[in-house]
């Protein structure tokens, strides 16, 4: 058996597959064609994201399935258990598919550096257990590649967001490129923020502040929103209008309901603990927005700009003196059937227009 051809895909070719789930199985492929008994390969990565710490990817020979197993960082209170466990996460689930022995090495040099495993139908001979070997080594360079390449989606998701992160990535890094949509937008920010960060320790506010986001931005992911920016306490989130006006209304709409569910059992459980309560201020609005690259010639940044993000900003602000956590401008109002509290027409600092305001039935 020669592996000549697979060597030669791997230098060549094998750094332009979509990831590392395809770059395992594509080579699992090959070596199976090259003659190799094997019944299924375990890739293992650590990945830099906020939750997750690893990534494993299992491929069957039989019907070339690849799943997809993660373990999740251990600081992460909230995170699951482990579905794979450690590093032998690949080697326990091999010795479920097949009785053969395995295989398996870690790629590259470091010792703690991606694993690779496989399992035979058969025990294998020392020269496959060699050719094994040299595909790992040829492996190496390729899957390096796709590391970086994740690595730098997955920075720009954590920072951006998915749907930004990906628009970045496939336009100039340079001003003045972007693109004009229209989305339902939310603005969001804690009441009282100034006092609390002069009256507790930073620790205590950082934990706040976390705890807050963790609510509000969960619930805008849930509903197909993102947050496009942190600002201090507050955040600016969109839910572009893929389909319809109505359906990103109501997508923010279910998002702040579901923000203040998540708010009121946070305060329930600051109370027990003798911490004040983090009360928060919300508005929604539609229009179109400039999605897009702003800022310096050699600093950027990736952001919404545009009358409705004004507009928003400055309804939130009427949350405070009328006494409201949520507020939603007329345009949201037009499409949306969700019960809604007519609070009249007011006049929003630096906006032309007045704008009629309302707020959600249940309060």
């Amino acid at each position: 058996m020669q592996l000549s051809w697979t060597l030669s895909w791997l230098v060549d070719a094998a750094a332009e597959t979509a990831g590392a789930n395809r770059l395992l199985a594509d080579l699992g492929s090959h070596l199976i064609t090259d003659g190799l008994p094997l019944a299924g390969g375990a890739l293992t990565l650590e990945v830099p994201h906020p939750l997750i710490a690893r990534r494993t990817w299992l491929w069957r020979a039989d019907n070339g399935e690849v799943i997809e197993a993660l373990g999740f960082a251990p600081e992460q209170p909230f995170a699951m258990p482990d579905m794979v466990g450690s590093g032998d996460a690949g080697r326990r689930w091999l010795g479920t598919l097949a009785p053969g022995p395995i295989h398996e090495g870690t790629i590259g040099t470091r010792p703690d550096g991606p694993t690779l495993g496989w399992i035979g139908t058969r025990a294998f001979t020392p020269a496959e257990a060699d050719q094994l070997r040299e595909a790992a080594r040829f492996m190496a360079a390729p899957l390096a590649a796709l590391a970086a390449r994740a690595t730098l989606t997955a920075a720009l998701e954590a920072y951006l967001g998915r749907r930004s992160a990906a628009r970045v990535l496939a336009s100039p890094l340079r001003r003045n490129t972007g693109e004009t949509i229209r989305a339902a937008l939310l603005f969001a920010d804690l009441r009282g923020f100034t006092a609390l960060s002069e009256s507790h320790p930073p620790a205590e506010v950082i934990a706040a502040l976390d705890a807050w986001f963790d609510r509000i931005a969960g619930a805008i992911h849930a509903f197909g929103g993102e947050v496009l920016k942190f600002i201090g306490d507050g955040l600016l989130a969109i839910f572009p209008v893929t389909t319809s006006a109505r359906s990103a209304s109501e997508a923010a709409l279910r998002a702040v309901s579901a923000a203040r569910v998540g708010m009121a059992h946070l305060d329930a459980e600051r109370r027990k603990q003798g911490l004040p309560p983090l009360p928060f201020g919300a508005a929604l609005h539609l229009g179109e927005v400039h999605w897009g690259n702003i800022g310096a010639a050699d600093r950027l940044d990736f952001t919404a700009i545009g009358a409705a993000v004004n507009l928003v900003s400055r309804l939130e602000g009427l949350c405070k003196p009328l006494e409201q956590t949520v507020l939603v401008s007329d345009a949201v109002a037009a499409e949306t059937e969700t019960p809604l509290v007519a609070l009249g027409t007011h006049e929003l600092r630096g906006i032309a227009r007045p704008c009629a305001v309302f707020t959600l039935a249940e309060g």
